[in-house]
This record gives C-alpha cells, structure tokens and sequence, in this order.
C-alpha cells in the first residue's frame, strides 16, 4: 500500500477516539454572517459546541480557500497554497465540516468541492476567518456531546490538527450512541473503519462529517488520483456486518488533488491510505449482543 513518510515518529494509537452522545438535525446557515459564526449558531441552538456536518449546496461570499500543495520547506509531507480570493458569490456543490476550538475559541477544518463566479470548477479547504454565507442554506448535521473536536500540535505531521477529546456533556438531547474519531496516516481509510468496528462490537454505523486527506485515490469505476496530495470531504458512509460476519466500509468521496484535479467516486477497500489525518463520527446503529 502506498505511504508518505511523515516529519515525525508514528503514534502507537492509529485512531484517536472518544465515545460519546450524539443526535442528527439540521438548520440554517444564515446570510450575512460570517461562515464559522453561522456554523457556531446552528450548533448552539441545539446545545452543542462540537460535532461535524455535510453541505450538498450553498452560496458564499466573500469566500477564501486554500488547495493542496507540494511542502516548500520539508518540514511537512505536503501543505498548502498560498490562499485564494475569488470575486462575487461562489456556488457550493458539496462540503465536509469538522467543528470544535483551536486556541481556545471556535474554529472549523472544511474541505469541498465549489463552481467560482466566473465557471471555475474547483476544491479545497475554507478559510473560516474569511467565509462568509451569501445567501441562507440548509445543512446537515451531527451534533456530539461528551467529546469535542480540538485543534492540538501533532508530532508525526508537524500540524495543528483537530482530534477528539473527551469533554464533560453539556446535556443536549441525544439520540446515539456515537465515536468521534481521527484516524492517523499511512493506514487505508476502510480498513481502519472496519478495524474499529469490529474491536468495539459495532455491527452497522453511519460516518457522519469525514474531512481529510488521502494519498490520492483509487475508485471502484477503476480510475485513479495519481498526485498524492489531496483535500478530501466524505459525501456517503457506512460500515456494516455481511452474510459473513465481515466488516465492509462503503465510502464515497470528493476530492481535490496537489495540481488542481478533482474527482469523485466510491473508494476501493485497502488500497486508500491516510495522508495526515481524517476527521468523523461514527454513529452506532447496532451493537453486538454482550456475552
């Protein structure tokens, strides 16, 4: 399997978890406002400061984004471009968030795929400081409590990224039982999904949110993402059990490559491996019976 060799030593924990309550709703991110204010509200109003959600459209402006890009020092496998700021109001096609804090206020990691003002069809990761919503959009979204998502340094890529922590509830209502997780790099995405669910007794989940990247990408059509570098956002998935008893991962993807390629697809099973990190929830839809 493919793999990049990171600035620093691997994590004996793979997939950095936490358990926690979640619930799915949606709502309404409001016109005007800035998109990690609209972002903070929606989550507010239903009691939680943390969790992950999907946008399948939209509208934003002003609006900034960075894409993948080669490293110009070595101090990162990879990185990012230099930010861009394109005019007017840009149509989102789809988008993966990922909210918690970084420094101790609100923050959000998001990654999508968007058609500029003038045609340009492209991806990458929103800038939250200089997004904002031009014209009102429904989202959806998985609230968690009992864990948040927080912006911390990380040894083996030399970012700051986001990882679950545990943290005391706040008492929203809940739904599910629910797995906020991270999954660290060089392992494939599904396998690392199956893994957990089968160590955790889960027999069926649904991925909520999912951002990140992968060291491009192979799809079940047959085509391929050669450049290595990618900002990946998580349209559809979900583990489950089959006649067998085994786990499979169906995983369907978006992405934007280091040189401007875009593809999406259904991923192949244990040939999609992590780049840095890759951010979700996992929402417990059945469990295995305690002995």
């Amino acid at each position: 399997m493919r793999s990049i060799v990171q600035p620093g030593a691997p994590v004996p924990e793979r997939v950095q978890w936490v358990a926690a309550r979640g619930r799915a709703f949606s709502f309404m991110l409001e016109a005007g406002i800035p998109l990690l204010e609209a972002v903070r509200r929606g989550f507010a109003a239903e009691g939680f400061s943390s969790g992950v959600l999907n946008a399948t459209g939209g509208a934003l402006g002003p609006f900034a984004y960075v894409m993948p890009a080669l490293s110009k020092d070595g101090a990162n496998a990879a990185f990012y471009s230099d930010a861009f700021r394109p005019d007017g109001v840009t149509s989102l096609k789809l988008a993966a968030l990922t909210f918690g804090a970084r420094d101790g206020a609100p923050f959000f990691h998001c990654h999508g795929l968007w058609i500029e003002a003038d045609g340009r069809f492209n991806g990458g990761h929103m800038l939250p400081d200089e997004t904002v919503v031009a014209e009102s959009f429904e989202v959806s979204a998985f609230g968690i409590d009992g864990a948040t998502f927080v912006a911390e340094p990380d040894s083996e890529t030399n970012f700051k990224l986001f990882g679950p922590v545990a943290t005391t509830p706040l008492g929203a209502k809940t739904t599910s039982h629910a797995f906020a997780l991270r999954l660290r790099p060089n392992q494939d995405f599904a396998c690392a999904l199956e893994g957990f669910c089968h160590q955790h007794g889960i027999l069926r989940a649904r991925l909520h949110g999912g951002v990140g990247s992968t060291i491009g990408a192979i799809f079940t059509d047959g085509h391929s993402v050669v450049p290595f570098a990618t900002e990946l956002a998580v349209t559809a998935g979900e583990i489950a059990t089959d006649s067998d008893g085994q786990w499979n991962a169906e995983l369907d993807v978006a992405l934007v490559d280091y040189l401007g390629g875009i593809a999406e697809g259904h991923l192949v099973r244990g040939d999609n491996p992590v780049l840095m990190t890759m951010e979700l929830v996992l929402e417990v839809l059945q469990e295995a019976e305690q002995p």
